[in-house]
């Protein structure tokens, strides 16, 4: 497997000409917030004083799980996540609506469905296989498997950034996906199986707590180890092992990174413990609705961009949350300094 060991943590060599640049326009010192911190954080993975956004992507990878075929820790069938492969394509989900609103390259990738699709311009066939395994029974995924998603997502990012893009955001499709989160989650923070379960796709209180009890078994079944690669191969998806990969690849880069929601985090978790200057790059988009994610955040001393109750995946708060990344750069690019606009600074 690629050792992702030559992602540097960011340099702050000019970290202080930048903040300097932003103290220094006509504002209050402060007074924009989080925008001052984002603004500071890409010039400083971009080594600039005056940063730029390029053909900003969004990749949404799509698997299906082992444990979704009977039904128990979810309320809809298996098939809609090809189906919603298939809305993706022609255009269709709320993904969709905010990419083009705020004209970000969609890319759609088959990680692992259970589902031959036709050959569609905007679709990468990527597939690992028709859905892991049923991990109650056995690992989800070989460790074969495992380092040939990682790969593969890698390479992805690397034909993107070959496009000279320059900021990137992961989506994800595929039913089942949250109890693999979830219990990722629970592997890597050491929190009880019970903090880290949520609705998901809509499950009431009392699915709730049947999707903990099966998910505690999983997690008394396997008892591995916190290596990466055991935790992606025993509890993941095969959308969640791409998107790990993807976002180390972008951290290589030097790629800014928008962190969706709970989904993504969980593979961002099991990103950072392969090499952890990957948050260096990471802006996290939004706090999902979904009960785990505050805490995930929590234990990545993580702020979010927004919080509108989204739990929907696909990208959504990454795309959503673009157009304040967008000002960030704006702000320090464009707005006049006190000295330029012949302002009184403060004595």
């Amino acid at each position: 497997m690629k050792k992702f060991n030559i992602i540097p943590a960011i340099s702050s060599n000019i970290k202080e000409d930048i903040q300097d640049k932003i103290n220094n326009k006509t504002k209050p010192i402060g007074s924009l917030g989080l925008l001052e911190q984002v603004a500071l954080k890409i010039a400083i993975i971009q080594n600039t004083l005056s940063p730029t956004l390029n053909n900003p992507s969004i990749v949404v990878f799509a698997g299906d799980h082992g444990i979704a075929k009977d039904g128990e820790v979810n309320p809809f069938p298996q098939e809609v996540t090809w189906q919603m492969v298939c809305n993706f394509l022609n255009e269709g989900a709320a993904i969709n609506v905010f990419s083009k609103q705020n004209k970000i390259s969609l890319t759609v990738v088959d990680s692992g469905v259970n589902y031959d699709f036709d050959k569609h311009s905007n679709l990468i066939k990527a597939k690992i296989d028709y859905g892991t395994k049923n991990y109650l029974h056995q690992p989800a995924m070989s460790k074969e498997q495992c380092i040939q998603a990682i790969s593969k997502g890698a390479k992805i990012v690397d034909d993107i950034y070959n496009n000279k893009s320059n900021i990137i955001g992961f989506g994800e499709m595929g039913i089942g996906n949250t109890s693999s989160a979830s219990l990722l989650m629970s592997t890597v923070t050491g929190l009880p199986i019970e903090e880290c379960v949520g609705s998901g796709t809509g499950l009431d209180n009392d699915g709730i707590i049947k999707k903990q009890e099966i998910l505690k078994k999983v997690l008394e079944k396997h008892q591995i180890d916190t290596s990466p690669l055991n935790m992606l191969s025993t509890y993941g998806g095969f959308e969640i092992a791409m998107i790990c990969g993807a976002i180390l690849q972008a951290a290589e880069l030097k790629m800014t990174i928008l962190i969706d929601g709970f989904i993504v985090t969980s593979a961002l978790l099991v990103a950072s413990k392969i090499n952890s200057n990957v948050l260096d790059y990471c802006i996290f988009s939004h706090n999902s609705n979904e009960q785990g994610h505050q805490k995930m955040l929590n234990y990545l001393n993580a702020i979010p961009l927004l919080n509108l109750g989204l739990r929907l995946g696909e990208g959504t708060g990454a795309a959503l949350s673009y157009p304040l990344v967008q000002s960030a750069v704006n702000f320090l690019n464009e707005m006049a300094s006190f000295k330029d606009a012949t302002v009184s600074n403060k004595e």
